[in-house]
């Protein structure tokens, strides 16, 4: 054991170098007792002096070795790991070992006398051997109650102490008054003990999870020792015992070991409250905090809120990052943190003492200031100046934009509508073009409402049959003839009355039903087609497609089944693609008119001039129409310096006519409201017009019956007339 020791480190070198003084001294201890009584066994009756002397010696030995085997036993990894803990053990196993002794002392004493004639007198040191037993007994019990999963290799270090202790005292009683039959009885007790702590104290111990009842068999079990001397006292009393010195010290033991033992519980309750406390409060500050920016999240935010109970004036910002997403999906997530880190810095950097700064989640943010509308708008100004800096980053830098709304308590007096206004002036300066202040105005709970409302109510709009087509004329110039009709969608709500169509038409883009209102116009569109081709109207009608519904794959068969359903030829069907479809995806768009194409329909280009398109992607677009958007038509020429009436001028419709006929494309001008515009677009040479001059949007009958006027007032004209100059060339 003691080259074990010497080999070990920290705490468990300590443990073996007391294990190794304990079993030293038990095997001195018992090679005295054995040598002594081999000398004064053969004349036992005629040497008493000698055989006191001997049994103390022993007695002594032992019960330094137990104390010693003990305090190792305490020091083992696993038992005692700090010095509260230690204390705690040895008031446990005091309480025990008290109790036991008291329980042993009422059986050997007077009146009791359990031993009889052959109860050890005389011998003080037999008193300390038996305390020694004692508080082995006590130290292992407790250990096996109180140490961790998996304690076998403590338990056997224990019993070993326990073995050679009460066999120590077996051997000193035996000594002394018992006779050699209980010294010798004694001896294998104490070399299989010893044995049993140097394996069991060499080998390492595996550290293992707490016991789940430690607090009940913790507090249970100084129940027992309690009862058993009482009991013991009782049966003392109950056989008129008087209580010497020996029985009240241990019964004094026993009282202040179980006083210190509740102290030291009261102790650890009250560090263990503050312990809670503490961490109660750490947490409450977590679930307060975001994690990744240090600022608050949105319970802080709402916790600030709801806690500010002054009179100042009180303005909440919302900040939102432009362009964010696009750093997650080009540079990684690991470097949107890094920018919201810095955001989170910058933030606190250019805030006053006692403002409040929260990441509400993403690329969210807030700032709660008390201030006025003056001051806060200033430090709105200057936060977006803030964030706009640049954001390093060791492949380049990053440039963010930031959109702010403001709004202050004068426009919402509880917590709830001052953060939804705030919300909604975001919004706002999102919409707005973003990179901007935008206050709160009442205006935006107006919208807001409203276009919930609308999007609630335009998704069964179909099926309550509340759409309905409008049919604007396509005209031939000069002569004014209809030759076709723009299908264009309007919406009349039983409530909301007539709802403008470029309020609905974006709405159902962003929330999805843009595919099912697009298949319900072109079935329209195709039924109403059929009808005046059937009763002998020469005209087409054009569809407006959304870029959602273009792109989708199932369009083309949708197209193809809509024109066999109501038998309309292909030809007189026109799809008009705006230019910001172009803007998507130049090449898928190729690819989906091409297939359009192979159907038969036309394709035309609207708004041609307002948008994105260029001339080279004019020349790949597989197109037969352009519509001069007008924006060119209403071009107007500059004044005259003599002051001649102005001449009809519109120059760029002139120069797409040129290029429409240099392409193969037929021009259509729309927006004509005015006879100068048509005088110019004449002057251009175009041959069909569109706009208010010619006629509004006006329901089927409505155009119908013009049809039939001007079918009845001129002779049957050739389709092909009418038709695009590149349907021409097939025919």
């Amino acid at each position: 054991m003691i080259v074990a020791a010497v080999r070990q480190a920290g705490p468990r070198r300590r443990a073996q170098l007391w294990l190794a003084a304990g079993a030293a001294l038990a095997t001195v201890s018992l090679i005295v007792g054995l040598a002594g009584l081999a000398t004064v066994a053969t004349d036992w009756q005629h040497h008493p002096t000698q055989r006191m002397t001997l049994a103390s010696l022993v007695a002594l030995g032992f019960a330094a070795g137990g104390v010693a085997l003990c305090l190792g036993q305490l020091r083992l990894p696993g038992v005692g790991d700090t010095g509260v803990a230690t204390m705690h053990l040895l008031l446990d196993a005091l309480v025990i070992a008290a109790a036991l002794w008291f329980v042993g002392w009422v059986l050997v004493s007077e009146p009791t006398r359990l031993l009889g004639a052959d109860t050890p007198t005389g011998c003080p040191p037999i008193l300390l051997a038996t305390m020694s037993a004692a508080g082995a007994v006590g130290l292992t019990g407790i250990v096996g109650i109180r140490a961790p999963r998996p304690r076998r290799r403590l338990l056997l270090t224990g019993c070993g102490t326990t073995a050679a202790a009460v066999g120590g005292l077996a051997l000193a009683a035996g000594i002394c008054q018992l006779g050699p039959v209980v010294a010798l009885a004694g001896v294998p007790p104490v070399a299989a003990g010893l044995l049993v702590v140097a394996w069991a104290s060499r080998t390492p111990r595996v550290a293992g999870v707490p016991d789940i009842d430690l607090i009940w068999r913790g507090s249970v079990y100084a129940f027992f020792p309690m009862t058993a001397m009482v009991g013991a006292g009782l049966l003392y009393l109950l056989r008129d015992g008087a209580f010497t010195l020996p029985g009240v010290a241990a019964a004094a033991v026993e009282g202040f070991a179980l006083v210190a033992r509740q102290s030291l519980a009261l102790r650890d309750v009250r560090g263990y409250a503050g312990r809670l406390v503490e961490r109660e409060a750490h947490f409450r500050e977590l679930a307060h905090t975001d994690p990744l920016t240090g600022l608050a999240n949105r319970r802080g935010l709402l916790r600030a809120l709801h806690e500010d109970t002054s009179e100042q004036p009180r303005v909440l910002l919302g900040l939102d990052l432009d362009g964010f997403k696009t750093v997650n999906d080009l540079r990684g997530h690991d470097v949107g943190d890094a920018v919201l880190v810095e955001v989170g810095r910058r933030l606190r950097a250019n805030l006053r003492p006692g403002d409040v700064a929260a990441r509400l989640g993403g690329d969210e943010f807030a700032v709660l200031m008390r201030a006025g509308p003056a001051e806060a708008g200033r430090v709105a100004e200057r936060l977006l100046g803030v964030l706009g800096g640049a954001y390093p980053h060791p492949d380049g830098q990053l440039y963010l934009s930031a959109s702010i709304g403001v709004a202050d308590q004068s426009t919402g007096p509880d917590v709830e509508a001052l953060l939804r206004h705030a919300d909604l002036a975001l919004r706002r300066a999102k919409q707005c073009g973003k990179n901007r202040v935008e206050r709160y105005d009442v205006s935006y709970d107006q919208l807001l409402r409203r276009r919930t409302r609308l999007e609630q109510e335009l998704r069964g709009a179909v099926a309550r049959d509340e759409l309905r087509l409008a049919f604007q004329p396509v005209v031939a110039i000069p002569s004014v003839r209809p030759v076709g009709a723009e299908a264009l969608l309007r919406w009349h709500h039983p409530e909301l009355g007539n709802v403008r169509p470029d309020e609905f038409i974006p709405l159902a883009e962003e929330c999805g039903v843009i595919a099912e209102l697009g298949a319900w116009v072109l079935h329209r569109a195709c039924h109403q087609l059929s009808r005046w081709l059937a009763d002998g109207h020469d005209v087409w009608v054009s569809v407006n497609v959304s870029p959602r519904e273009l792109h989708a794959p199932e369009y083309v068969v949708q197209v193809a089944e809509a024109l066999r359903a109501h038998r309309v030829p292909p030809q007189r069907l026109v799809l008009e693609v705006t230019e910001h479809a172009v803007a998507t995806d130049l090449d898928e768009l190729i690819r989906r008119l091409t297939a359009l194409r192979l159907t038969g329909v036309r394709i035309a280009l609207d708004d041609f001039g307002a948008g994105y398109s260029s001339l080279g992607q004019l020349r790949r677009l597989p197109i037969d129409i352009l519509k001069i958007d007008h924006s060119l038509v209403a071009e107007e020429e500059p004044a005259r310096a003599d002051g001649r009436p102005d001449r009809p001028f519109a120059p760029m419709v002139d120069v797409v006519m040129r290029l429409g006929h240099q392409l193969g494309l037929e021009v259509i001008a729309e927006g004509v409201t005015n006879p100068r515009e048509l005088a110019a677009v004449v002057a251009a040479g175009c041959r069909f017009g569109q706009g208010h001059l010619f006629g509004w949007g006006v329901p089927a009958e409505h155009l119908e019956a013009r049809l039939e006027a001007v079918t009845a007032s001129l002779p049957a004209q050739n389709v092909r007339s009418v038709d695009s100059s590149r349907e021409m060339r097939q025919a």
